[in-house]
């Protein structure tokens, strides 16, 4: 009895280890999370540029002195 459920179990895994449904789901899955990793960092970067060019814009507007 012990030898035909290990058979069994060894059948099983191997049907499970050959079984490819739902690996093209999983691809895309993984391809979606690099590409919203990758906005992540360019988001970042463009937040990062902005705040520059704010920071650089109010010291700007700071140092002008003029009569209303």
């Amino acid at each position: 009895m012990a030898t035909l459920k290990t058979r069994q179990s060894s059948r099983r895994a191997h049907q499970l280890l050959a079984d490819t449904a739902g690996l093209s789901t999983v691809e895309y899955i993984i391809i979606l999370c690099l590409i919203a990793v990758a906005c992540f960092a360019i988001w970042q970067q463009f937040g990062q540029t902005v705040n520059a060019r704010i920071t650089e814009a109010d010291g700007t507007m700071g140092t002008m002195t003029g009569s209303p």
